[in-house]
């Protein structure tokens, strides 16, 4: 299918997600990108011919998060009264979030650049985080007066445990790669230009196992999360 605002590209039994918004930082808050990546997700997740999927960022930031211009202005779907926010985040970036964290192949995050605020909670909604030395992370939303409102609340202490994303949002600190490997965030840390080509390998490795026993492994660890 043909996306405006990322790309699918295809290694073997791998597929590798693009976010395609350099200009804003990859900022997920926006239309149409809320609804492709959604698409995409239930896409992949249907075709029983791809076995794993790596998400990375186009340029120099894995994802900005959210539109803090929008979130200044109180202007689209920050705009309005509480109720109409609400809702918009339900039907917006919460879906999202959902359908990374739903689909039933395994999924790893390349993180290429910043992944700040929902933009660290898309990360936190794949299986798997690899990180380039360029990469940071934080869960902000407290320094704009905002909660974890898209999925950070609950995917967060099951990444680090409840005292560390306790302090982590807290604070609204920003963590480097190297920190976040201690924490157990990511996995590895890797040069910028070697970064995907590693979440490619990752992936092909996993994407080499007996595809339904991996759908159904992913769906028990889920489930152990719970």
């Amino acid at each position: 299918m043909n996306f405006q605002d990322l790309s699918i590209d295809r290694v073997d039994h791998v597929a590798v997600l693009t976010l395609e918004r350099p200009e804003t930082r990859n900022v997920i808050s926006d239309e149409p990108l809320v609804h492709e990546l959604v698409e995409a997700c239930e896409l992949l997740g249907s075709d029983r011919d791809v076995h794993a999927v790596v998400l990375t960022g186009r340029g120099s930031a894995f994802s900005a998060g959210g539109n803090i211009r929008q979130m200044h202005e109180r202007a689209g779907m920050f705009g309005g009264p509480t109720d109409a926010i609400a809702s918009r985040y339900r039907s917006g970036i919460q879906t999202l979030i959902k359908a990374v964290f739903s689909m039933p192949i395994p999924s790893i995050a390349a993180v290429n650049g910043p992944a700040i605020g929902a933009g660290f909670d898309l990360a936190l909604a794949c299986d798997l985080r690899l990180a380039s030395s360029t990469a940071k992370f934080g869960e902000t939303f407290v320094n704009l007066g905002l909660i974890p409102g898209d999925g950070g609340s609950w995917l967060l202490p099951r990444a680090v445990g409840p005292q560390r994303a306790a302090e982590l949002a807290f604070t609204g600190r920003i963590v480097d790669a190297q920190e976040a490997a201690q924490l157990g965030l990511i996995l590895s840390v890797h040069e910028p230009d070697s970064l995907v080509p590693a979440a490619i390998e990752l992936a092909t490795t996993i994407a080499s196992k007996p595809p339904v026993a991996m759908r159904y492994t992913k769906t028990l660890l889920r489930r152990a999360a719970d």
